[in-house]
């Protein structure tokens, strides 16, 4: 048998000339150039103001581009870690002929000096799908930012008038709790569901003028419920946690949208609450709707997880195990509602 011939080996050169971008390219201790050392297939070796790449050609192509977006991005004056590498050599190993840099500088919202951004290519696209259609259904697992870059495109669409207002609601559907044995008024019972909500709001806009807004009907958090008989116009309209909805509830929502209004759905149809026996809303929505001009169902993955990094291996190690599970025959937790939650 004749033997396999070595791997052929090329070097390319990457010259940086200007050395205050060299320093910010390699990053606080050089954790840039460490992380892009264990994310890179070719060998890196950095001499003054010069880069080397050897290995295979395709894998020096490759680290040749991520050197240059990472470059795009101190050109912008973004300051590089490990997590924007990791974000970047993800991209480029999709294949997407999108540019890393343009989504990971694409700003929704600024306060204060802290920027809302997408921070994956997916997210990139389910902005923009908000921007270009009139409903849209973010449908991904914990963590994706579904909820929260919706909230930011709501902001930002009131602050550009865009909208007149904005509704935020929720089914107010117990994980485990009957809201008939918590403590407090109707409107005591209801917060706790609708909390996620407020909290968002606080990190876009200034937490003195949320109780002005809502007062003035500017803002209104209210749940699912409170919708029923009512249209909606001028309105951009987030229904949150819609997998505990059921198909009559997602139909009486979807069916309030008025002139000049903006519908975002988002859920996780892992993650159901509804008593068992109940069909998820968000579950069937897809398959009503699937091809209706103006909609647009944008899913996301653990791959778009900005959380800790734990959080998507733990979204992939549950998908894993409810595949197993409906191969020996056991309903997966998303069809056996509350009964089959897990503590």
């Amino acid at each position: 048998m004749a033997n396999t011939p070595p791997p052929t080996s090329a070097q390319t050169r990457i010259v940086v000339p200007d050395a205050q971008r060299m320093v910010s390219l390699l990053g606080s201790r050089d954790e840039v150039l460490r992380a892009v050392e264990n994310s890179v297939r070719s060998d890196v070796h950095v001499r003054g103001n010069e880069i080397t790449l050897t290995g295979d050609p395709a894998d020096n192509a490759i680290a040749e581009r991520l050197f240059g977006e990472l470059l795009t991005l101190v050109d912008r004056r973004e300051q590089l870690d490990p997590d924007a590498v990791r974000r970047t050599v993800l991209m480029l190993e999709a294949g997407t002929t999108d540019h890393p840099a343009e989504v990971l500088t694409l700003d929704i919202l600024s306060r204060r000096g802290k920027t809302i951004r997408p921070k994956t290519l997916n997210q990139k696209h389910y902005v923009d799908a908000i921007d270009a259609n009139t409903i849209v259904f973010g449908i991904g697992p914990a963590g994706t930012g579904k909820t929260y870059l919706a909230m930011a495109k709501a902001v930002q669409a009131l602050q550009t008038k865009q909208v007149n207002r904005i509704i935020l609601t929720r089914p107010a559907v117990e994980a485990g709790e009957r809201l008939g044995f918590l403590p407090g008024t109707l409107y005591d019972k209801i917060d706790p569901y609708l909390r996620p909500l407020y909290d968002a709001l606080h990190d876009m806009i200034d937490p003195e003028s949320i109780p002005k807004l809502m007062a003035a009907g500017t803002i209104e958090v209210a749940p699912l419920a409170y919708m029923r008989g009512r249209t909606l116009n001028d309105a951009f309209i987030l229904l949150d946690e819609a997998q505990n909805s059921t198909p009559e509830q997602m139909k009486m929502f979807l069916t309030r949208l008025g002139f000049g209004s903006k519908i975002v759905v988002t859920g996780d149809v892992t993650q159901v609450d509804l008593p068992s026996g109940q069909h998820s809303g968000l579950r069937v929505v897809r398959d009503i709707l699937q091809g209706v001009d103006d909609v647009h169902f944008a899913q996301l993955s653990s791959s778009d997880v900005v959380r800790h990094r734990l959080v998507g291996d733990i979204v992939d190690a549950y998908t894993r195990w409810d595949a197993d599970r409906e191969t020996d025959g056991t309903p997966p937790r998303s069809v056996r509602g509350r009964s089959g939650r897990r503590g």
